[in-house]
């Protein structure tokens, strides 16, 4: 196993890393479609993880077709999603917590950097009950660039005053490996998906399964 490099920071994602989020999101699309008379495969949502939201939008049109009518189905499964969260809650990922407390004892200072909206990204935490985990959070809405472009990342290493370089990147999503690529950083690829492909594995400087081993490592 490739050693973890020296850091004093760490640049966290959100969807599928920490939070269980991306399930959510899946069922709630497939309830959506299906009260419009689509169906969307578990295979296709798939393929949409990590992906900055303009894109998701071009993905669902070739899928569906031009005639699926995106604005009233993400008015509908944003509704269900919601119905959901409220009543089950967001899971939090396997060593979340761990990670999040030896970071803290370590006093490594931590961000939260995702694609998502803010009004989003706050929604989930909340529904997960560690907002206030996170005192430093990026989004898309930060900034000119989502994910694939180093932005995100550069903006939250700048809020944290550290270099770039000094930052560890914890990511689950090929747009997410590419995007710590593009900032020239470390990055750890804990995958949301069974058998990541071989080009994400290339990507990342490190693979693990999951973020209790990545808090041994720390």
């Amino acid at each position: 196993m490739i050693p973890l490099p020296e850091f004093s920071a760490v640049i966290l994602d959100m969807d599928g890393l920490l939070l269980d989020t991306e399930a959510t999101y899946v069922r709630a699309w497939q309830l959506a479609a299906n009260e419009l008379g689509y169906e969307i495969s578990n295979d296709f949502c798939v393929r949409l993880s990590g992906l900055p939201f303009a894109l998701v939008d071009e993905k669902f049109a070739e899928y569906l077709g031009a005639d699926f009518p995106l604005a009233e189905f993400y008015t509908r499964s944003g509704e269900l999603w919601r119905e959901v969260a409220e009543i089950e809650g967001i899971g939090v990922k396997k060593g979340a917590y761990d990670l999040l407390r030896i970071l803290d004892e370590s006093q490594i200072p931590y961000s939260l950097a995702t694609n998502s909206p803010e009004l989003n990204a706050r929604e989930c935490l909340r529904y997960a009950g560690i907002e206030e985990l996170f005192s430093i959070i990026v989004c898309r809405d930060h900034v000119q660039n989502p994910k694939p472009a180093a932005d995100i990342f550069l903006r939250a290493a700048h809020l944290m005053q550290q270099s770039m370089q000094s930052c560890l990147v914890v990511e689950d999503s090929l747009t997410g490996l590419r995007a710590a690529k593009n900032a020239h950083a470390f990055s750890v690829l804990i995958p949301s998906i069974p058998d990541p492909n071989e080009q994400m594995q290339a990507l990342a400087g490190l693979v693990l399964n999951d973020l209790l081993e990545l808090s041994r490592l720390v």
